[in-house]
């Protein structure tokens, strides 16, 4: 074979090399174009539910409106200065609480399933939920909170929610353990918690009752711009957190032990992503109460749709929740109108069967 024919084979050689390289390169950058475009349909129609939000309610507002209403408010142009009311001080304060409530829980959902690497998990089904409401519960009913004043509430909140959080990490470390017992340990404290929770509404006034029951539905109602700021802090730097960890969170949830192989200490990792989901639930639950299967059912459809990597499922399953609550929002507030049906009560609806289904689904896994 002479030397030119050596020399074509091996440029043929390497044009197929290249040609594998740069067809991988375009997947790649085809697949993360899937994922972003994912995730703005999904601020989009969070952003459509939203102006549907605000145009619901004893003063008609036009959807498009709502819109226009805001844009003028924002820059000090207001011209109808009644629906201009009605959007800020009553309807947007209650939106922005359910989006930001359908982020923070959302969020958490995805590194819970990530951690203990079962999409069961979420700070509902695992007890975290159950533990923060008991806290608030007790600040609304007798007044017992570590902390004084506006915060009372929430700090009892998070202080609860962390008992679950031990529970879980303790059983983790039990020999033997699988994702699937951690998911079990969460469930028996959320119930405990609930049947505390009920203990407490048999000794307080009925104005107290009331409000525990609000928080034993979930529910958005009443929201003002200083709980939109408190929760605003408590999600964002969740959020944030647990967005820079989410390179980690991809090999965590591989198994501790590709974990240890690259340097990652599993047990720090797993423990600081469970106190930040303990400090995102409680900024969430104790303004709006128990919502729950946002954190199962937000993760669980887009992964179907992106895949598991973490960069992207964390603020895909974010926007997912914010669109999935906002719209449970208008769903409770249109379909028995005058009457309201609380978004805990919408969202278990929606949550429960698809809850059903990955169980059994997992049962026939395994």
């Amino acid at each position: 074979m002479s030397q030119s024919a050596i020399m074509d084979r091996a440029i043929d050689a390497w044009m197929e090399e290249d040609v594998d390289v740069v067809q991988e390169t375009e997947n790649y950058r085809r697949g993360t174009l899937k994922k972003i475009t994912f995730i703005v349909i999904l601020l989009f129609i969070a952003i459509i539910a939203a102006g549907f939000a605000m145009s619901i309610g004893t003063y008609p507002i036009d959807f498009l409106d709502t819109y226009r209403i805001v844009w003028d408010h924002f820059f000090g142009e207001i011209q109808d200065a009644d629906a201009d009311y009605q959007i800020d001080e009553w309807r947007l304060p209650r939106i922005c609480t359910g989006i930001l409530a359908g982020i923070g829980l959302a969020a958490a959902g995805v590194v819970m399933q990530s951690i203990l690497r079962n999409p069961l998990a979420d700070p509902y089904t695992t007890g975290i939920s159950s533990g923060a409401s008991f806290g608030a519960t007790l600040a609304i009913g007798f007044g017992i909170s570590i902390a004084n004043g506006a915060y009372a509430i929430v700090i009892g909140a998070f202080v609860f929610s962390l008992i679950p959080t031990v529970v879980i990490l303790a059983v983790s470390k039990m020999r033997g353990a699988s994702p699937t017992t951690m998911i079990m340990a969460g469930i028996a404290v959320m119930y405990i918690f609930n049947a505390m929770t009920t203990m407490i509404k048999l000794f307080v006034s009925p104005d107290q009752l009331a409000a525990i029951f609000a928080w034993s539905v979930g529910s958005i109602d009443g929201a003002t711009w200083t709980q939109v700021g408190t929760m605003l802090t408590f999600v964002t730097v969740g959020y944030l957190v647990l967005q820079l960890s989410a390179r980690k969170l991809n090999v965590l949830s591989t198994g501790d032990e590709s974990s240890r192989s690259i340097g990652i200490d599993a047990n720090k990792l797993r423990l600081v992503s469970l106190l930040v989901v303990s400090f995102l639930t409680a900024g969430v639950v104790s303004f709006t109460g128990l919502i729950g299967f946002i954190g199962l059912v937000s993760p669980h459809i887009c992964r179907l749709v992106i895949g598991s990597d973490n960069r992207y499922l964390i603020p895909a399953s974010a926007a997912f929740g914010a669109a999935l609550l906002t719209i449970a929002d208008v769903i409770g507030r249109t379909v028995i109108q005058p009457s309201t049906i609380q978004v805990g009560v919408i969202t278990a609806f929606i949550g429960g069967p698809l809850f059903l289904y990955l169980i059994i689904k997992q049962r026939r896994g395994s």
